[in-house]
């Protein structure tokens, strides 16, 4: 994804969202891999603001990101005890699934599911 400020976007998926990164690519920094339960996220730094936009603002209710999980509800707990920023709150949709959203600190909203049986 494209951030504004690399640091401050791989601080904010450590310290609110659970990821965690190595190291920082690039003098300066510009490129970083995070990780999380096995999930990827690469954040790229871009000079042109302009170059990031949130999918919503293309496509109404339109995620950047969608991570399938095991417990959505535990996710929920935690990340909004972190501080992360919610988008939309933890409950059920009619598309079966168990569902809370995110947004980072350049306005994508990240979504994390649980198909319910």
């Amino acid at each position: 994804m494209l951030v504004k400020d690399i640091e401050a976007a791989a601080n904010y998926y450590r310290d609110k969202v659970g990821f965690r990164y190595e190291r920082f690519w690039g003098d300066p920094p510009g490129f970083c891999i995070l990780d999380r339960d096995g999930f990827g996220l690469m954040l790229s730094r871009v000079h042109n603001f302009k170059d990031i936009k949130p999918h919503y603002k293309i496509v109404q209710n339109m995620w950047n990101v969608y991570f399938w999980v095991d417990d959505a509800a535990k996710m929920y707990q935690e990340m909004k005890a972190s501080g992360a920023i919610i988008d939309y709150h933890l409950g059920e949709k009619d598309y079966g699934c168990l569902e809370f959203g995110i947004q980072d600190l350049d306005g994508y909203d990240i979504a994390f599911g649980q198909v319910l049986e």
